[in-house]
């Protein structure tokens, strides 16, 4: 998981920083709130949240911090290991795919519940990991 505070305000910037060279992303700040945008949705990282238009979309903290990971390192393949290191915040023994696995799945239904018509995808990579892709048509894998 990833968290910021007073003291990684450069941390933040330089995030922010390499988010701004993907044209589909948008960074908005009002009253000190910063937003990560991305094709139908909204991220508040200080409160946690995501949103679809007005409508908050209700994740465990688990399903957050996946989607979050995920968002930021958007085109990238995370692996098992990785996504389980960062989220759950431990070192990975052997039996996190599942976990993962199912958190994954939750987090889809909820996603695509919310935005059926969504055009970025949580993509398998088969027994490595997955990998949050923006797409040009709605494609749920």
């Amino acid at each position: 998981m990833i968290e910021f505070n007073g003291q990684d305000s450069p941390a933040f910037d330089e995030v922010m920083e390499v988010l701004k060279r993907y044209p589909d992303f948008e960074y908005v700040q009002m009253n000190d709130d910063s937003i990560l945008s991305v094709p139908g949705l909204e991220i508040y990282p200080s409160r946690r949240k995501i949103y679809r238009g007005r409508k908050e979309i209700n994740l465990t903290v688990k399903e957050y911090d996946l989607f979050y990971l995920l968002v930021v390192n958007q085109g990238y393949v995370l692996t098992y290991s990785q996504i389980y290191q960062k989220v759950w915040g431990e070192d990975a023994l052997g039996n996190e795919n599942n976990t993962i696995k199912c958190h994954i799945r939750n987090l889809r239904e909820k996603l695509y519940s919310a935005l059926p018509d969504a055009c970025f995808t949580i993509r398998c990579e088969r027994e490595i990991g997955y990998c949050f892709e923006l797409t040009s048509e709605p494609k749920h894998t």
